[in-house]
């Protein structure tokens, strides 16, 4: 989010892995606000979707194509349950960019408080368009990230050693910064960090997750039966290195095969290996660096790169470039694993360094043991199509 595997764990998801897709791994901050270029024309809204044809319009975008259809080539678009999507959609429009002020404030109107009212409208003020890359291709990857929660200590003692840490005083004088390997061994780069020590976690593992989702939370145990208190860690800034999976490098190295390197098996090889942790780890020279922020409601997502808290099943990480953020996506893939349809309303309102292409998604399954689970797994086939004002 800027990012993004939370419980533990934006974890298993597809940007940890090195397979996976780092959404929240390393955020970006929001770009100004994109115009993108109006279609060649453009449809007048009728009174339903049977009786509008399509407009003969296309939208170039810097890597894509947006090809005006109908309602009708949106596989399941009767089916979902749109209200749902409608709290969503009504974040991004308390940060709308300058081409949905119209709709956004038509929206802050309208009583969508069923699936059919909220279809209605959409369908009334939007028109979708498929999205292709500059080649003409459809046919994308969607991947998933969650929101980590790992057991934390203020401060140092037994079983919490590993430090997270705010941006330290002399980030912005070195450019690039110390990579991990120097934070983790070189006396001068590990001075640097002392006293922007936020918390300690068990493992560098656990560190390594909250970095690569970009946020998280923290569970600390409150002392002789005293509540646990539970924060968020939001991005804060990194070490301007690139960012390497670990589990490509496991691969390569062929320690885990090809469709192997979930987290569960990471964290396996890890126990099995000691020895080769810092050598792993090192693989990858970003670190990111967090702030402390209250959590006053816990059924409330971290904000994303548009600025806006992300919503469990309705939130997506896009390219930015292809896709701005606020728009709703229409997704056709399926669950984890699986051959069930996964088809549904999303908003375009996160983004990460591995989210790059025109047919490309990071969904955002929430946070928890599930959300875990479902995102650690899913790299699946997709289509997508965006719906844009008229």
């Amino acid at each position: 989010m800027s990012s993004a595997f939370r419980f533990a764990p934006r974890w298993v998801a597809t940007a940890i892995l090195g397979t996976m897709a780092a959404c929240s791994s390393t955020p970006l901050q929001p770009p100004a606000d994109p115009v993108p270029a109006r279609p060649a024309s453009t449809a007048t809204p009728a009174a339903t979707s049977e009786s509008r044809a399509p407009p003969a319009a296309t939208i170039e975008q810097p890597r894509a194509r947006w090809i005006a259809v109908s309602w009708a080539e949106l596989p399941g678009w009767d089916r979902d349950r749109t209200a749902e999507f409608w709290p969503a959609f009504r974040r991004s429009c308390e940060r709308p960019v300058p081409v949905w002020l119209a709709a956004c404030a038509s929206a802050r109107k309208a009583a969508a408080g069923s699936d059919a009212s909220a279809r209605a409208w959409l369908e009334q003020h939007l028109q979708p368009y498929r999205v292709e890359s500059p080649e003409r291709d459809a046919s994308g990857l969607a991947t998933g990230y969650f929101e980590p929660l790992v057991e934390a200590s203020r401060a140092p003692r037994p079983g919490f050693r590993v430090g997270l840490h705010a941006p330290p005083a002399d980030l912005a004088s070195r450019r690039p910064y110390w990579t991990r390997q120097q934070l983790d061994a070189l006396p001068a780069a590990q001075k640097s960090l002392r006293g922007s020590e936020i918390a300690w976690v068990r493992d560098k593992l656990d560190a390594l997750l909250l970095q690569i989702q970009g946020s998280g939370r923290l569970a600390f145990a409150g002392g002789a039966g005293a509540a646990t208190q539970t924060v968020r860690i939001a991005f804060a800034g990194h070490n301007d290195q690139p960012y390497r999976s670990i589990g490509r490098w496991l691969i390569d190295e062929g320690e885990l095969r090809p469709g192997e390197a979930s987290w569960p098996a990471i964290r396996a090889w890890a126990r099995q290996h000691p020895q080769r942790v810092d050598e792993m780890l090192w693989q990858n020279p970003r670190v990111v660096f967090f702030r402390e922020e209250p959590l006053p409601d816990p059924g409330v997502g971290p904000k994303g790169a548009q600025g806006v808290p992300l919503t469990p099943g309705r939130s997506i990480a896009v390219d930015p470039l292809n896709v701005p953020y606020g728009t709703p996506v229409w997704l056709d893939t399926t669950e984890p694993l699986s051959s069930v349809p996964l088809r549904r309303l999303t908003v375009a309102q996160d983004t990460g360094t591995a989210i790059t292409g025109a047919v490309r998604a990071d969904y955002f399954w929430g946070w928890g043991a599930d959300a875990e689970a479902q995102a650690g797994r899913m790299k699946q086939p997709l289509r997508m199509w965006v719906l844009w004002p008229r």
